[in-house]
């Protein structure tokens, strides 16, 4: 490729904040789906993650419309999410991420992706990375004015109390916060000069297995469980934040409640389950783990916890929970999907509608 960028860069990052920042910033969506940086060079298109591996094998539909709907030669940063009736759907975007090209291409007809700009650092032979932000918003509607789905200009305002009316309403289509931008900010890879504002609810789960921590015999993560309508524990993720000195603590802690074996265990029937046909449960290897081993130690399901998580992704926590507090006064079977939050639904196709927000 012969652009003014050169690959592998990292993407300008955000730290979290409490509250939505004021003053000459620029508000975004936070979009929930794979960070991407698009480099194209006539028909040469490539599509780098976060993480600087390679996505583009993974989603030939996005790399069509790129060919299709972005300038000749340019380098944009945004995100490919995916979409299910009304709301994004991170769990078939993970799909994707697949051994099998067959498999790919199969999932790239039937449940396509689209890409979501929201920064513009090359056009043409012009590095724009030490532009201030607000003319490389101004360059990015430019160059995008007639992109058509499934590549879309991500809305943004510098208005703050639209942006916090965008914080109650989008979570209803899946979105994942609002992002904040100072106007000034040169594009800097790597370093969290942005802000993101989250949502952050609190449950009270069931504690029922551990994994050992990598580095040796401390726990790695907490085992976290919600009863279903049918009484049936469900698991729904894991809880990690831990210090090392916490981490020793707890496997004292949980030693009164191991069990020999899973025999009488609520998820003995998945842990019996081979890698092969295990499906998000405790032992399952899934595309992220890179073949780690992840077997678990079976605790009985008498603790409760009260953990923090940012959304639900179908019947699980979307990101690893953060822990709060042990509550002894809940009993297990308390600890019930009933007491979550639901956001109220919002249409996906109307965060697109209005190029030029203005808060009501």
């Amino acid at each position: 490729m012969d652009l003014p960028i050169s690959l592998p860069l990292e993407p300008m990052l955000a730290k979290a904040v409490a509250t939505m920042p004021e003053g000459d910033v620029l508000y975004e969506p936070k979009w929930d789906g794979f960070r991407c940086i698009v480099f194209r060079d006539g028909d040469e298109v490539e599509l780098a993650s976060r993480g600087k591996k390679p996505l583009t094998r993974y989603f030939p539909d996005v790399v069509e419309a790129v060919k299709r709907e972005l300038p000749e030669r340019c380098v944009v940063d945004g995100e490919i999410v995916m979409r299910h009736g009304t709301r994004l759907d991170f769990d078939r975007l993970q799909q994707r991420i697949h051994p099998a090209a067959s498999r790919i291409r199969l999932l790239a007809e039937e449940t396509p992706a689209s890409f979501v700009a929201f920064d513009l650092l090359a056009l043409g032979d012009e590095n724009l990375m030490d532009v201030p932000l607000g003319e490389r918003r101004r360059r990015l509607t430019e160059a995008l004015a007639g992109a058509n789905p499934p590549v879309h200009v991500t809305p943004a305002s510098d208005s703050h109390a639209l942006a916090l009316r965008w914080f109650e309403t989008f979570e209803g289509a899946g979105l994942d916060g609002v992002i904040a931008k100072p106007l000034d900010l040169r594009y800097q890879p790597g370093k969290r000069l942005m802000f993101k504002v989250k949502h952050e609810r609190t449950a009270d789960c069931v504690v029922a297995g551990f994994r050992w921590h990598k580095s040796g015999p401390i726990v790695g993560s907490l085992l976290l469980g919600l009863y279903n309508d049918d009484g049936r524990l469900q698991h729904v993720g894991v809880s990690a934040s831990f210090t090392m000195k916490r981490r020793a603590e707890l496997v004292d802690e949980l030693a009164p409640y191991r069990m020999d074996d899973f025999t009488g265990h609520p998820w003995e029937e998945w842990a019996r389950q081979s890698e092969a046909t295990a499906d998000r449960m405790p032992g399952a290897i899934s595309r992220w783990s890179g073949g780690k081993n992840l077997d678990w130690v079976a605790l009985r399901p008498e603790l409760v916890v009260e953990v923090a998580y940012d959304a639900m992704e179908g019947d699980r926590f979307r990101h690893t929970a953060r822990f709060r507090r042990w509550r002894p006064d809940r009993v297990p079977e308390s600890c019930t999907y009933g007491q979550l939050e639901v956001p109220v639904a919002y249409d996906l196709d109307a965060i697109f509608s209005d190029p030029h927000p203005r808060p009501e």
